[in-house]
């Protein structure tokens, strides 16, 4: 009987790991699929069906918002935006990308440039969330990476660094999304 005993919790110690490995990806799984399981890491890959989705989750959503959502692999901050936060994201469409040399843009997206890439980034994010209807002309917010960005408002217009646009907000679970039309570059040191 005491072999039993001894015996059962190590039954279904092994049992409950077995249960939890994976098996080989599907042959014919999708390149998106692929893609989705990239940022379903840490805190970014735990899902429901009831909870508002993140920050990351709704930029991997967007169609507008496939090179941020590039670039944040890039710079290797999928599990930064994913976290609890509260946080405020300026996040640049497709097209405010576009306006960008495509030089540039490649060049950022290269393992060697991850540092500058990063900074760029984290000069779109704000800890704490700040709703449009926060924002005062010429306030200015502290952004992760310790650079400031100026709000300006004239008849209700909210523009950052006196040229880009916020086009749309969207709230999400762990913070605000302010869709810009342009990328925000940090000053120089």
């Amino acid at each position: 009987m005491k072999n039993f005993i001894f015996i059962s919790p190590i039954l279904v110690l092994a049992c409950a790991l077995w249960g939890c490995t994976q098996g080989p990806p599907a042959s014919g799984e999708s390149p998106s699929a692929a893609n989705d399981a990239a940022l379903n890491v840490g805190q970014s890959g735990v899902q429901d069906d009831v909870s508002q989705q993140n920050i990351l989750q709704i930029a991997a959503g967007s169609k507008d918002h496939s090179t941020l959502v590039t670039a944040v692999k890039a710079a290797g901050l999928v599990d930064v935006l994913a976290n609890a936060g509260p946080f405020t994201v300026f996040a640049p469409t497709n097209e405010a990308f576009g306006k960008l040399p495509k030089e540039t843009l490649d060049g950022l997206l290269k393992p060697e440039n991850k540092d500058a890439l990063s900074d760029i980034l984290e000069y779109h994010v704000y800890v704490g969330v700040i709703k449009t209807d926060q924002m005062r002309d010429g306030q200015k917010l502290n952004q992760v990476n310790l650079k400031n960005v100026v709000v300006n408002v004239n008849e209700g217009k909210i523009t950052l660094n006196a040229g880009t646009n916020i086009i749309a907000s969207i709230p999400a679970s762990n913070g605000i999304i302010h869709v810009v039309d342009g990328v925000l570059l940090p000053p120089e040191k």
